[in-house]
């Protein structure tokens, strides 16, 4: 059975010595990538959540370099790449999304039984998810007092919260097609959170009640509403998680945690894409 199996591996071409030959796990660096998870416990769970934690920061990893290109790609008035990168973002937090039903098969039972290992440790420490919200605008410079310790990030942090962001860049791009935009929002400090622009409102108004005209931009704004509404879920399952397992204990990092969860969910990115739903 083994030989006829081996017989018609090799009668399709497929390698099967990797002496001196580069094999997929080579390629994948899988034996750092599956040796870097190191429970301080014996307890069953904690695989599982440590696998839950690094995997989510694997895809934010790829979210942040796709929504920088497409900052990036606004800037240039690049509009096709812009919707192709944030429908991959998307994709993205959709996957995101689902891995938190995976995490909720754990019970407040088990997770007491390595919360403790934790320490001071908390998501609400995640750096890259600190580069996500900075790069869509949500802006506090108290939450990158977390990584002074690290040089690197910390700085390439401050270069995220110092740039434009997503919508930033949009709102920019319409001014250079044509609508009436503000001074003041053009040349806003973008280090502080985005508010509100009457001329920013007038000028999506136009779009969305001519879309065919303007297509472009009709487009990026469904892709952003798409990312805030992926967004948003992503905030409530972290929320609906933590309440099934902890209840309302504080979080490990300090937070008060479903508390602080909840006040996150009613910030809102992209407030005139929101506001002219009501408008038309």
């Amino acid at each position: 059975m083994v030989e006829s199996i081996n017989r018609e591996m090799e009668h399709h071409g497929a390698e099967l010595s990797f002496k001196e030959n580069m094999s997929y796990g080579d390629y994948l660096r899988l034996s750092d990538v599956l040796g870097a998870q190191a429970p301080l416990t014996d307890a069953h769970d904690e695989l599982l959540f440590i696998i839950q934690h690094q995997t989510a920061e694997l895809w934010m990893k790829l979210a942040i370099r796709e929504m920088s290109e497409a900052c990036n790609c606004l800037a240039q008035d690049e509009f096709a790449q812009v919707s192709k990168l944030m429908a991959r973002v998307n994709k993205i937090f959709s996957q995101l999304n689902g891995a938190w039903d995976i995490l909720r098969t754990m019970t407040p039972s088990d997770y007491t039984t390595f919360r403790d290992s934790l320490g001071k440790s908390s998501g609400f420490q995640s750096y890259q998810y600190r580069a996500i919200e900075f790069v869509v605008g949500n802006k506090n410079p108290a939450l990158m007092k977390p990584h002074e310790h690290m040089p690197e990030v910390s700085k390439w942090l401050h270069q995220i919260y110092e740039a434009p962001g997503i919508y930033d860049q949009m709102v920019r791009a319409l001014a250079r097609a044509g609508f009436e935009i503000s001074d003041e929002v053009l040349k806003r400090d973008v280090t502080k959170p985005y508010t509100t622009d009457a001329s920013v409102q007038k000028a999506w108004e136009i779009i969305y009640r001519n879309p065919r005209d303007n297509w472009h931009f009709y487009d990026l704004a469904e892709k952003l509403i798409d990312f805030e509404d992926f967004f948003r879920r992503w905030r409530f399952n972290h929320l609906t998680t933590v309440e099934r397992i902890i209840g309302s204990k504080m979080g490990t990092g300090g937070t008060s945690g479903a508390p602080y969860l909840k006040k996150m969910l009613d910030t809102v990115l992209f407030p005139e894409l929101w506001q002219v739903r009501s408008d038309l």
